[in-house]
């Protein structure tokens, strides 16, 4: 058989033994939690670089560090969207029609509610995720299920030093 009749292969195609549907439905989930990955960071680093006020200091820290947390996720979720076979986001415009949480384009924003934003998205990111895990659990891809079961704790985490960053009044809480 000449080269010119063999059937070609994509490309980008990935060996693996997960089925068509499977690559689709894990590619797709997986997608748009990499965007709303991807929109809460550029978020995250915006009230990192406007931060201002009393805290300034602790609080200009706390998302630097939490910032870093989440870029480290890019890279590892849309790896896993390769090795499955699927094609991942290629674009900030691909992004911008993927993502489900919100940008805030506002020109100031009061400190406390940077964080109380923040830590809202965190949340909604954890049930998104806790989403995308049934999607794998689904199709037996115990390798992202795994994944996504460290970042569900690290994300609750940040959402819970956001949550404790952002309280009034007194330690005892009266």
């Amino acid at each position: 058989m000449s080269s010119a009749a063999k059937p070609k292969t994509p490309r980008l195609s990935t060996p693996t033994d997960l089925g068509a549907n499977a690559v689709k439905d894990i590619s797709g989930a997986v997608n748009a939690l990499l965007a709303d990955v991807f929109a809460l960071y550029l978020k995250t680093k915006n009230f990192h670089w406007h931060m201002s006020g009393p805290h300034f200091r602790d609080y200009h820290l706390l998302l630097d560090e939490q910032g870093e947390q989440i870029f480290a996720m890019t890279d590892v979720l849309a790896e896993r969207v390769r090795k499955i076979g699927g094609n991942t986001l290629r674009s900030i415009g691909d992004i911008a029609r993927q993502q489900r949480l919100a940008d805030n384009d506002a020109e100031y924003v009061e400190p406390q509610d940077m964080l109380s934003e923040l830590r809202e998205d965190n949340q909604r990111l954890v049930a998104a995720m806790r989403q995308v895990h049934n999607v794998c659990s689904e199709h037996n891809d115990v390798a992202t299920t795994s994944q996504l079961e460290v970042y569900i704790d690290e994300t609750e985490r940040r959402a819970w030093f956001l949550f404790e960053a952002s309280r009034r009044g007194s330690p005892s809480g009266q």
